[in-house]
């Protein structure tokens, strides 16, 4: 189902990569959002490959940072991240309002897809963790390798809907571990995917992991994709909302004021702190 393929992995240059340490970041509502662009981003992963320093990468919406915002558990994962990216664009406003001067989001969709270009160029092989089901996960394999030619895809697994006991993800870690992927993708949905990552982190040698969600039906053709003009102005969640009203219409109507409210309170904080050092 996964077979290996043939590939000369290319050279790598660790000095010359970025360290995750090296990336600017902002704090919105308590988490370190990395104020960054694809590019940077994904070098950042080429150096976490090829120093094979283990670690994950958050790509976090509104939805992820108000989760974290009243769960500790997830706000300790998010924070425990080698590097956490906007995949929103309510987080590009909110830190360009705080004074950055972000052109765009780091999508997580889009992540995945042009760090595949990487992965087939460059040989780092790939594991993918998640999607709808068995099925779904390997029209995915299917479509990642009819776009991104030669990638490897060394395994595969669509977990159960329900928890994974401490024996089954036990026998999960020594399953990926026996494939030595350079790169895994996960997508069982927030906040699932990022507390999964900062449990496993300790028991797989993966240098990377990295949480995209949605990424997986979009990229297996299950579910459609909002048209670019739509995400570049932030109204991506109005289309997903006319493809899932049940499920995403209350998550949005639930999180999003929420995050408005919060942010205005960060936002007055640092206000007031400004000018009382201008006072002083």
């Amino acid at each position: 189902m996964f077979p290996r393929f043939a590939h000369t992995r290319a050279k790598a240059t660790p000095a010359t990569l970025p360290h995750p340490e090296d990336v600017r970041k902002r704090d919105i509502l308590g988490l370190p959002i990395a104020m960054t662009n694809y590019e940077e981003a994904m070098d950042v992963m080429d150096g976490m490959v090829a120093r094979r320093d283990p670690g994950y990468v958050c790509a976090v919406a509104v939805h992820a940072v108000m989760v974290a915002y009243g769960d500790a558990e997830m706000r300790a994962a998010i924070r425990g991240a080698t590097l956490t990216v906007p995949d929103g664009m309510p987080l590009v406003w909110a830190a360009n309002t705080l004074g950055e001067n972000l052109p765009n989001r780091v999508y997580g969709p889009s992540l995945m897809r042009r760090y595949s270009d990487r992965c087939a160029e460059r040989g780092h092989r790939v594991w993918l963790y998640g999607g709808y089901d068995q099925g779904s996960l390997v029209q995915l394999a299917l479509q990642m390798r009819h776009r991104h030619r030669g990638i490897q895809i060394v395994g595969g697994y669509s977990p159960f809907f329900r928890p994974l006991t401490v024996e089954e993800e036990d026998r999960m870690a020594e399953r990926i571990n026996r494939d030595k992927p350079d790169v895994l993708w996960v997508g069982i949905g927030v906040p699932k995917q990022e507390k999964w990552m900062a449990r496993m982190r300790d028991r797989l040698d993966v240098p990377v992991m990295c949480a995209v969600g949605a990424a997986f039906d979009f990229h297996a053709g299950r579910i459609s994709q909002a048209p670019a003009w739509m995400q570049e102005h932030g109204l991506e969640w109005t289309y997903r909302i006319a493809q899932e009203p049940r499920r995403l219409l209350p998550r949005y109507l639930y999180y999003n004021p929420r995050f408005m409210l919060a942010f205005a309170r960060q936002l007055g904080r640092e206000r007031r702190a400004e000018l009382a050092l201008d006072s002083a």
